[in-house]
Order: structure tokens, then C-alpha cells, then sequence
């Protein structure tokens, strides 16, 4: 089993800044690739940011969202700077996992509520 525990997710005013964490565990070789998505309400799913063989930024977060990784402690952060309305979403950690059986497969976290109030 691997699992993935996402924290940080808040209420912050515009302008603010929040971080958030996912850490991965369970049966895990190896870890391709960890990155965020977002969904807010009545919208798609999005992507906001990956880092495996490179680091890639949806258009709209450039500048002011910075994905990093502690492969040590198989965590993700998201440093989420110069918030704004528009980034209200509920934030989701996502990881391409290699599991120690040899399956590859890709896992979710449970969500983190990010609010940002004008």
C-alpha cells in the first residue's frame, strides 16, 4: 500500500502565501514523479505544477508557485506566493510511484482546501 499525506491547505488574504506538503509512504522503490493539481468548484481538475525529469507550471501559477522535492523524506511542497481569488481550489498531491512489487501506478492525496479571501 502507498499512501500520500497532503497539510498546510488554509483561509489566507490576497496577497498571502501558504506551503503545502504531501509526504508519501508505504511499499514504495521509487518515486518518477510528484506534483499538484487543482480543482475548484463547478471546474476540471487542473494541473499546477510537476517535478520528475523536469518542473512544469501551469501559465497562470509561473513566478509565483514554487514546486520542490525532499527525496529523503519522499515529500512534495508547493510554496504558493502572491495569492490569489482565482487560486481557491481544493489542492491535490499526486505521485508516480514504482511499489517495491514493481507496479507502477499513480496516487492521489485526500485534498487540502486552499481559500484565498479578497
Amino acid at each position: 500500500q502507498v499512501q500520500l499525506v497532503e497539510s498546510g491547505g488554509g483561509l489566507v488574504q490576497v496577497g498571502g502565501s501558504l506551503r503545502l506538503s504531501c509526504a508519501a509512504s508505504g511499499s514504495i522503490f521509487s518515486i518518477n514523479a510528484m506534483g499538484w493539481y487543482r480543482q475548484a468548484p463547478g471546474k476540471q481538475r487542473e494541473l499546477v505544477a510537476v517535478s520528475g525529469g523536469s518542473t512544469n507550471y501551469a501559465n497562470s501559477v509561473k513566478g509565483r508557485f514554487t514546486i520542490s522535492r525532499d527525496n529523503a523524506k519522499n515529500t512534495v511542497y508547493l510554496q504558493m506566493n502572491s495569492l490569489k481569488p482565482e487560486d481557491t481550489a481544493v489542492y491535490y498531491c499526486n505521485a508516480d510511484i514504482t511499489r517495491v512489487s514493481g507496479i507502477r501506478l499513480t496516487y492521489w492525496g485526500q485534498g487540502t482546501q486552499v481559500t484565498v479571501s479578497s
